[in-house]
């Protein structure tokens, strides 16, 4: 039987010709087999004829970096490429195929009509290629800063996929995937997956303290047409674990949410009903100290955060940035966009002066802050055109001020920012 070996590298696709298919047959002795490159090589100079364990066949080496990134990427979650089928269609003339991963030989053997074969003797004839990869194939020694740079450009790739996922939904998901669309509160999921376990038991389970009525007839409703799958009570055991896990981090959260809101609320009253206590902490913390902050104008506070731009549009002769922390204020981030700059403006002045009467002041009230507040929404307002949400931060539940109608005829010139 005439076997080939496909190899996947991050450069390029290998494809290797097994010269001794009786070796396979024994697993412990393949290995030595590779102990050394002279044993995967061997020339005899007397007869000048290569005698190998494999031989390569053919190497397709990938065009850029981009196209080999999303190449391998595709490769790890078992779905090969058009490039490696068409690689495949015009090189692989043999009965059988050995691959690393058993996915994609079934998909491999739908589309291409190969027979493959994935065994732990195919494993271990790979484990040796690999370690003989620079002496089997010829170029890839050169092929070693593309493959450094791919070697990062991946790990980086799935790093930020694995921050960017909900763990909990992604592996409770294939047991009930319909959930995730019932319950979009994550920690609310976590505390259903938890109760439930088995879908089958959310029937007769009680969720009147987690979800709304509504919510838990659907939930009831859906089970019985779910389509996931099974999952064994092991499986079940960690997901419940993993989401004791979530719900001990979002606790955890509030409780430092808490705590920053009362220092804050100790430290910065005026700062916190301006800008809110977690902007207001973010401003501290970069500019050094509430003594350091209260040193600076209202200009520098509009830009903290945004340093780089700054200095960046400077040197360039560019526009510069028109806020950094301060973006994250509903009163910034919720404006239009023609109107966020002056918003931007007022903002930072006010937060100035709520700073250094912090920083300065005898009182430890906030009530220049709140009424800072009140005139910058009132500012807004009278710009938009329409009225704002709720307030946030220490402000919340503070009666509103209203725009007059000789401010209203002034325009943005009749309130005193």
């Amino acid at each position: 039987m005439v076997m080939h070996i496909l190899f996947e590298t991050l450069t390029g696709f290998a494809l290797f010709k097994l010269l001794d298919e009786g070796k396979l047959d024994n697993v412990e002795d393949l290995g030595k087999e590779f102990s050394s490159a002279a044993s995967a090589q061997k020339v005899s100079h007397k007869t000048l004829v290569l005698v190998q364990m494999v031989k390569l066949i053919a190497f397709h080496k990938f065009e850029n970096i981009p196209e080999a990134l999303e190449i391998v990427a595709n490769l790890l979650e078992g779905a090969p490429s058009e490039v490696l089928l068409e690689f495949l269609e015009s090189n692989c003339k043999c009965e059988a195929l050995a691959v690393a991963d058993s996915e994609l030989g079934s998909i491999i053997k739908e589309k291409l009509k190969i027979e493959c074969v994935h065994n732990n003797a195919v494993m271990e004839l790979l484990r040796g290629v690999r370690s003989q990869l620079t002496e089997l194939i010829p170029d890839h020694q050169d092929l070693g800063p593309m493959n450094l740079v791919l070697s990062r450009s991946l790990a980086r790739d799935k790093l930020k996929l694995k921050s960017d996922d909900k763990r909990v939904r992604e592996c409770y998901g294939l047991h009930f995937p319909e959930l995730a669309n019932i319950i979009k509160d994550n920690i609310l999921y976590a505390k259903s997956v938890k109760l439930i376990g088995d879908r089958i038991n959310a029937v007769t389970l009680d969720f009147s303290e987690i979800l709304a009525h509504e919510v838990e007839a659907e939930l009831k409703e859906t089970v019985g047409i779910s389509k996931g799958t099974e999952v064994s009570d092991l499986d079940l055991m960690h997901i419940r674990k993993l989401c004791d896990q979530v719900l001990s981090l979002a606790e955890y959260r509030a409780q430092l949410y808490d705590y920053l809101k009362s220092r804050m609320n100790t430290i910065a009253p005026n700062l916190s009903a301006v800008v809110g206590e977690l902007v207001g902490a973010r401003l501290i913390s970069h500019g050094g100290g509430l003594l350091n902050l209260a040193k600076q104008p209202g200009s520098t506070v509009q830009t903290i955060g945004a340093e780089k731009s700054l200095f960046r549009a400077l040197k360039t002769q560019q526009a510069t940035p028109k806020y950094g922390l301060i973006y994250h204020t509903s009163l910034v981030s919720e404006a239009e966009p023609k109107h966020k700059g002056k918003i931007a403006r007022s903002l930072a002045a006010k937060a100035a002066l709520a700073i250094r009467c912090d920083a300065f002041g005898d009182g430890l009230d906030n009530t220049m802050g709140v009424q800072s507040r009140l005139k910058l929404e009132a500012h807004l307002r009278n710009l938009q055109g329409k009225e704002l949400g709720s307030l946030s931060g220490s402000a919340k539940g503070k009666p509103k001020i209203e725009v007059s109608d000789k401010d209203k005829k002034m325009g943005s010139r009749g309130l005193v920012i």
